[in-house]
């Protein structure tokens, strides 16, 4: 773990798997770019007749097995981006299970489609597979780093500080209203901000403000679910 930088493991792709186990039933219930981006842009696939591509019927992706996590080690997961979204959220990096599935926060257990239901950027639950339907509310994911691994204390400060520049490039090309960094450690980091808390800030990325919300991984204690709802709500209240 980098001094400073409250980061997070999600455990061996066997550990992954029993603790998907646990949380699958509670989470239910509570809840063109350029080559500097590496091609990782997400759009709307075209729709097929008599298919619906997401919806509240669509199933959530297979489970990976321990094989499919351990060769999602260093996988990348394509932006969920368009230009001038009001929200461009922003992870840290993703971890094995997202990559295996090819869904941003992917992981049960993991808060963040539930909290942005809860604060009322959806209008219903999302799976991470209609992460597609954020776009057309005007909110869209990408990662400081586009990476997958373990768990993102895998990251060298140097990597993250690389991740933020090309962060800051990509904002400005795509200028949405708010950045959003689901981090306070990884934004600190990022963009040289040793003093910074939760919440907008008084820099900005060309006429983009920043905003930075808590990491709403399960390993997270210091939040717990209505005090994360709280603090995403008060920048949807804003957006």
């Amino acid at each position: 773990m980098k001094q400073g930088c409250r980061l997070f493991d999600e455990g061996t792709p066997e550990q992954i798997l029993a603790s998907e186990l646990v949380s699958a039933s509670a989470r239910r219930d509570a809840e063109s770019a350029s080559e500097e981006y590496n091609g990782l842009i997400r759009t709307p696939a075209p729709e097929q007749p008599g298919r619906h591509p997401t919806g509240p019927d669509v199933p959530p992706a297979p489970r990976p097995t321990p094989a499919q996590l351990r060769a999602a080690q260093n996988k990348t997961v394509p932006d969920v981006i368009a230009p001038g979204l009001s929200v461009l959220f922003c992870g840290i990096n993703p971890g094995l299970y997202t990559a295996a599935i090819g869904h941003h926060f992917g992981r049960p257990g993991n808060r963040f489609w539930p909290t942005l239901h809860a604060a009322r950027f959806t209008p219903r639950l999302l799976d991470p597979s209609e992460e597609l339907e954020l776009l057309p509310l005007g909110y869209g994911i990408t990662n400081v780093v586009a990476r997958a691994t373990v768990g993102a204390d895998e990251l060298t400060n140097k990597e993250i500080i690389a991740g933020g520049a090309i962060l800051a490039a990509k904002v400005r090309d795509f200028a949405p209203r708010y950045l959003a960094v689901l981090g306070i450690g990884a934004y600190r980091t990022a963009f040289a901000k040793p003093k910074a808390t939760v919440g907008l800030q008084p820099d900005a990325i060309g006429e983009t403000r920043v905003w930075v919300l808590p990491n709403p991984s399960g390993l997270n204690a210091h939040y717990q679910g209505k005090d994360l709802v709280k603090v995403f709500r008060q920048l949807r209240d804003t957006a």
